[in-house]
């Protein structure tokens, strides 16, 4: 299990690197800056998933796939077009998100004690 989601980090980072670019390269307005945003959050988590992998996290990882899937995605979705309502799904990626950097930091809490 922990095997896919090391691969699904990886090429969660492989995405945002993607939107990055495009952003800086081929989107313009408001669409470049969903995208840049969509790419930071969706990097920086995939980078967290893989240090909470290695950290034995079960629960972390997880989040912060499925967390900065749902929060880029549906930034990522608005950016080509996709409808203005997915902006009310967005938070919940970053719910996600959040769950996973607590669930990250009582992890960390209970090994130390």
């Amino acid at each position: 299990m922990m095997r896919l989601v090391t691969v699904l980090a990886a090429l969660s980072g492989a995405i945002a690197v993607a939107a990055g670019a495009f952003a800086a390269h081929g989107a313009s307005g408001q669409a470049a800056e969903w995208l840049k945003t969509g790419g930071q959050y969706q990097l920086i988590h995939a980078v967290a998933a893989l240090v909470a992998v290695r950290m034995g996290e079960r629960i972390s990882p997880w989040l912060f796939v499925a967390g900065g899937a749902l929060f880029a995605g549906t930034l990522y979705a608005m950016a080509f077009g996709g409808p203005r309502w997915f902006g009310a799904i967005t938070p919940i990626g970053g719910v996600a998100l959040i769950a996973g950097w607590l669930c990250m930091a009582l992890t960390a809490w209970r090994r130390a004690a």
